[in-house]
């Protein structure tokens, strides 16, 4: 399945490591087409790396390609022109509108829901959308979908291996109470 629905992931849903890996599961279903840039990417990683010592840029350039190559037609550039004429409260947030826009996207996925005021996001035919209703959407959309993404996100975890209920209790610590409260119901699927 294809779909033009397509959403671009804010650098604060890529930087907590479970929830951008739970967003890519996601991003390879074709629910949606998932969406960032070069620019959003430094952001994500310049954070990660000041705050946590033990990460090397390796290692996440490594995560940045793939990311890149899993995930088709996800990369937006040529936005850049549009950046100085977006008004925003976080003016260092106008790239990300830009490139939205500039993409065609339908949903900014992101926690930071002040900085994209719906009234101006409206003029462009855009949504900004918290991670947890984001998901909330997608299982409404199709749950059978997301709970293999989900499955298969858990899978991967490795060092240590999560229960589903440790699984659940991750995703609630990124703050998708919605979404583990969903799949809660659905545990002996993930």
């Amino acid at each position: 399945m294809t779909t033009s629905f397509s959403v671009l992931y804010d650098a604060c849903v890529l930087y907590p490591a479970p929830l951008r890996d739970f967003l890519m599961e996601l991003a390879v279903t074709d629910l949606f087409r998932a969406k960032w840039t070069d620019r959003i990417h430094e952001e994500w990683i310049g954070n990660l790396l000041e705050k946590r010592k033990d990460l090397t840029r390796e290692r996440l350039e490594r995560t940045r390609i793939k990311m890149n190559s899993n995930v088709r037609d996800c990369l937006v550039d040529g936005y850049e022109f549009l950046i100085e004429s977006l008004d925003l409260p976080d003016p260092n947030d106008r790239h990300v509108v830009a490139a939205a826009i500039h993409s065609r996207c339908d949903v900014i996925v992101t926690y930071n829901l002040k900085h994209f005021p719906q009234e101006t996001l409206s003029r462009h035919k855009l949504e900004a959308q918290h991670p947890d209703q984001f998901i909330a959407h997608l299982l409404d959309l199709d749950r059978a979908v997301v709970c293999q993404a989900a499955r298969e996100h858990r899978a991967r975890l490795r060092q240590p291996p999560k229960t589903v209920e440790e699984y659940l209790e991750t995703l609630k610590s990124q703050q998708l109470t919605v979404t583990a409260s969903i799949l809660h119901d659905m545990r002996g699927l993930i």
